[in-house]
């Protein structure tokens, strides 16, 4: 067991005192919570008689002790009030010694207590609850970092990204507007769903744990199934169980699914992360922008209110409709060069005239996406679709109508990053089995993100699948871009992290604001 800092010790020792008196300090009784603090505010009236009765509950956050009278702070899931504390009212007859030793000595920052008591608004103007009883609901053994003022400047503001991240507990206790952050997060979940939902689409679930790693180009993660005796992949993308349930007879289907991928980590890639996959009959790259457009424009509103929103020194607009360019014409655009009709061999001296970085595991598909990556991507701040993608970068695309050697795909440039990947979906099982024998080609040259062969995802699509379009979003660089924040893990409750180094718990510490 970790050994235990001097305010720890302290608060341990208020535990057993507590208990002592007859106290505990962590009762089962049902609390009757009936307000909470944003609602008792914006509900308050000066001239309601007798003033309105209310029980409420949530942590202390701050206290000033001031002899027989004291206020203090409490904080619910809705916001803070002040609750003024008098030892006559909590302490009727001649039991002073609970209100000089439980309330003044035992109670803690941090500790969840309830409050049955009046609405009143203090000499000062400030709406407060008139304690009459505190019920301790929960004793907090840790003091929470508390900023501390001096001279203009805050000191123990829990500001460490990475203290931030692990503690995400406290992080969304401390630090004002964390919470909304997350808020805003499910909102934007429930509008997607409502926009799909009025069209007449189903949620559905797919496996998580797959036998062939399909649907994306990825590098997987591989764990073993003990009683089959076989490997099993963590899913990198649910598009191919999808596309099945299309050959089922389902006319629109969409999910939003935990995908993991083997890969890098920054500010934009979490090795778990959240993608929304829809896929919808007799529709086509054309119909799903449009469709994209007023999706990202409703959601926009819904949960900001506004189509603006602003990432870092960018002003970003989701207001359709959105820019539309090849992904030929965007290397020309920002390269100088036409890269339509190059083999393998023309790319790759592209890539060395551009000072990009090849290995000999890169076909077509790969180098144009490097030369994309490198030297275009970050060029598109406002959405832009990017279209019309070469064959060898799309292996599950059906073939541009007019160009063979194209794709029907988009990539939704937002910010600099892909937000948003979407097809015509490939529905020739033979054109289909050749991509992923040319996929298999890649991997016998080292490309590991290579796809595997499905053969019952050519089996089903032998049986037919009407014309359909997909697409797949990234929710969680879409929470980024409604949210103003620039790093992934701002917008992930719990980021992956490295393994904590162990420190002594008076590293981790801050000295409390309290006059005990």
């Amino acid at each position: 067991m970790e050994e235990l800092s001097e305010q720890q010790q302290v608060r341990r020792n208020s535990l057993a005192a507590l208990r002592e008196r007859g106290i505990e300090p962590y009762p089962a009784a049902l609390y009757p919570v009936d307000a909470y603090t944003d609602e008792i505010r914006d509900s308050f009236d000066d001239n309601l008689q007798p003033p309105r009765e209310v029980c409420v509950a949530g942590r202390i956050m701050s206290r000033r002790i001031m002899g027989k009278a004291s206020f203090m702070e409490l904080q619910d899931s809705r916001g803070r009030i002040q609750v003024y504390v008098s030892r006559d009212d909590i302490c009727p007859g001649e039991d002073k010694d609970l209100y000089n030793v439980v309330f003044k000595k035992l109670l803690d920052i941090g500790d969840f207590i309830g409050v049955r008591g009046f609405v009143f608004r203090t000499r000062t103007g400030e709406i407060s609850v008139h304690a009459r009883e505190i019920t301790l609901l929960s004793k907090s053994l840790r003091p929470l970092p508390i900023v501390k003022m001096k001279d203009g400047k805050a000191y123990d503001a829990f500001t460490d990204p990475e203290l931030r991240y692990r503690q995400r507990y406290v992080d969304l206790v401390v630090n004002k507007g964390v919470k909304e952050i997350f808020l805003k997060r499910t909102r934007m979940f429930q509008s997607m769903r409502e926009y799909f939902n009025s069209h007449g689409y189903v949620e559905v679930e797919t496996p998580i744990l797959q036998s062939i790693p399909g649907g994306a180009s990825a590098r997987p993660f591989i764990t073993h199934h003990n009683t089959l005796d076989i490997p099993l992949y963590l899913r990198i993308a649910d598009e191919l169980y999808l596309k099945r349930l299309i050959v089922g007879g389902f006319e629109g289907v969409y999910e939003f699914s935990k995908n993991f991928r083997n890969e890098g980590m920054d500010r934009t890639h979490n090795p778990e992360f959240t993608c929304m996959e829809i896929y919808v009959s007799y529709k086509d790259y054309n119909w799903m922008m449009d469709f994209t457009e007023k999706m990202l424009e409703k959601i926009a509103l819904d949960v900001n209110g506004t189509t603006e929103v602003q990432v870092g020194d960018n002003t970003i607009s989701f207001k359709g409709p959105f820019r539309r360019v090849t992904m030929a014409q965007a290397i020309k655009e920002h390269t100088g060069i036409d890269i339509e009709g190059m083999d393998e061999a023309a790319l790759r001296q592209v890539c060395k005239d551009l000072g990009i970085e090849t290995d000999p595991s890169m076909g077509k598909g790969k180098l144009i996406d490097e030369i994309f990556g490198e030297k275009c991507e970050a060029k598109y701040i406002q959405p832009t679709f990017i279209i019309d993608y070469p064959i060898e970068m799309s292996p599950l695309t059906k073939r541009h109508r007019d160009n063979p050697e194209l794709t029907e795909r988009f990539e939704l440039m937002v910010n600099g990053k892909e937000l948003a990947n979407a097809y015509s979906e490939l529905n020739d099982p033979i054109d289909q089995y050749e991509r992923f024998v040319d996929q298999m080609r890649l991997a016998d040259k080292g490309d590991d993100e290579a796809m595997i062969i499905d053969h019952d995802f050519i089996r089903a699509l032998e049986y037919g699948m009407p014309p359909t379009s997909g697409m797949g979003i990234g929710m969680d660089r879409l929470a980024m871009l409604l949210t103003g924040q620039t790093t992934i893990q701002e917008v992930l409750l719990f980021p992956q992290m490295r393994p904590q180094k162990a420190t002594p718990a008076s590293a981790e510490e801050n000295t409390e604001n309290t006059d005990k």
